[in-house]
């Protein structure tokens, strides 16, 4: 029997009319054939009620206790879910992280899955039950709760899915699928049936909020197709999977979408002492909070002081900035965070292969009369740094530069040719 994983994110579970809907349809999959094992976020707003209770009593750091407490919200997802099935006559059971076998590195607050025993989703697949797992957390070397960080239970639901050697993971949330840009603000962006994963992961890191990167790299690694539906509806959704498409390589749509994310400071660290270079000792800063770095720059070996540059999640400046300014200051320099910018991407495959994509990029904001600052290229990605309130108009004008608002041609076969084109 084919093992189906799904999950359902907080939206999808809010009230408890959409904990029944989401009820109904793990029991159609589960009258289709499959041995289905579900994987719960927290309930709608939960996790921010729960870590609000926490900063009210002055514990708003990652820490033991606020990974226990943090844990609440998907046990009572699991539990509510599985007597929701049993209601309408379908055998489930509830199970924590730690009782389904997730085991994780000892990081709280932003754990990494280490292993995955599985023997009880297992039992309860081969004895017909439904097992509802907890996505965000599992239990490291010494026995305590740790919880997995943004992005946790889709994680969760990938690893499920691998060590269950399932056929597909299903991601449910409140959108139709995988846009071409986040359809909240440009109603223009397409639902895109399927993305490559290593296209997928890019967008994920660069600000599109439907898939978390870790997710989508270990679905690529242990190679677990991923599907991306709407709770709410039957829309056929987004498959990340890498698969061949009918057209040649090269008359494929290089720019698959347009993502943005407004989680972003600036940073910008000088040092006048140029005998030291302070480029490892910032990075050990950064790596010991566990803070994500993108679009690096620094000065080289003849200029008159040490200057390096990065941006780094808004979210994360509280967490380094002390020492930063620590840091800086030993050695008579200092450091300084601008958190009123937006960093807008251009994704796809190839586009360092097509040296006139950023020429167009930066040419269509210059005419929008948008200012840039920043711009970093890779074959997979091209972003750039706006001021944070023109980021929407950033994408608005760069999906419309290079034409996702329109449907990619089809390949045809003209006459006389045994070769396609495109029209």
């Amino acid at each position: 029997m084919d093992v189906l994983v799904q999950k359902y994110g907080g939206t999808s579970l809010q009230t408890l009319d959409r904990v029944r809907h989401a009820a109904l349809r793990i029991a159609a999959a589960r009258r289709r054939g499959s041995a289905v094992a579900v994987v719960v976020s927290a309930r709608g707003s939960r996790t921010d009620d729960l870590l609000r209770l926490a900063a009210d009593v002055g514990a708003a750091d990652p820490s033991r206790e606020l990974d226990q407490l943090l844990a609440v919200g998907e046990c009572e997802s699991a539990a509510l879910m599985a007597l929701a099935l049993t209601g309408l006559g379908v055998p489930a059971i509830s199970l924590t992280g730690p009782q389904a076998g997730i085991r994780t590195t000892d990081r709280h607050g932003d754990a990494l899955i280490s292993r995955i025993g599985a023997a009880r989703v297992q039992a309860a697949l081969d004895g017909g039950q439904v097992a509802v797992v907890t996505g965000f957390q599992g239990v490291d070397r010494a026995g305590d709760i740790a919880t997995l960080g943004r992005g946790g239970s889709d994680t969760t639901a990938v690893a499920l899915a691998a060590r269950l050697r399932a056929a597909a993971c299903e991601i449910y949330t409140d959108v139709d699928g995988v846009f071409s840009a986040d359809p909240r603000i440009l109603p223009a962006a397409r639902c895109l049936p399927w993305v490559q994963p290593g296209v997928m992961a890019e967008m994920a890191f660069a600000g599109a909020r439907i898939l978390h990167t870790r997710c989508v790299e270990l679905a690529a690694m242990e190679g677990v197709e991923v599907r991306v539906r709407n709770a709410s509806s039957q829309a056929p959704g987004t498959t990340v999977v890498d698969r061949q498409d009918s057209r040649p390589l090269e008359t494929r749509r290089a720019v698959v979408a347009v993502t943005h994310d407004t989680d972003v400071a600036r940073v910008l660290v000088h040092c006048r002492d140029i005998r030291r270079d302070l480029a490892p000792d910032v990075f050990e800063v950064l790596a010991a909070q566990g803070t994500v770095v993108d679009l690096v720059a620094r000065s080289g070996p003849y200029e008159s002081e040490f200057r390096m540059g990065f941006t780094i999640r808004r979210s994360q400046v509280h967490s380094v900035r002390a020492a930063l300014h620590e840091l800086t200051a030993a050695f008579g320099g200092g450091v300084h965070f601008d958190e009123n910018v937006g960093k807008v991407s251009v994704v796809g495959m190839g586009l360092l292969s097509r040296p006139e994509y950023p020429a167009r990029l930066m040419a269509a904001l210059a005419v929008a009369g948008i200012p840039t600052s920043w711009i970093s290229t890779s074959q997979m990605r091209l972003s750039v740094i706006v001021p944070r309130e023109r980021t929407v108009d950033a994408v608005e004008t760069l999906h419309r530069e290079f034409h996702l608002d329109r449907h990619e041609p089809a390949a045809v076969t003209p006459a006389g040719s045994g070769s396609p084109a495109t029209v």
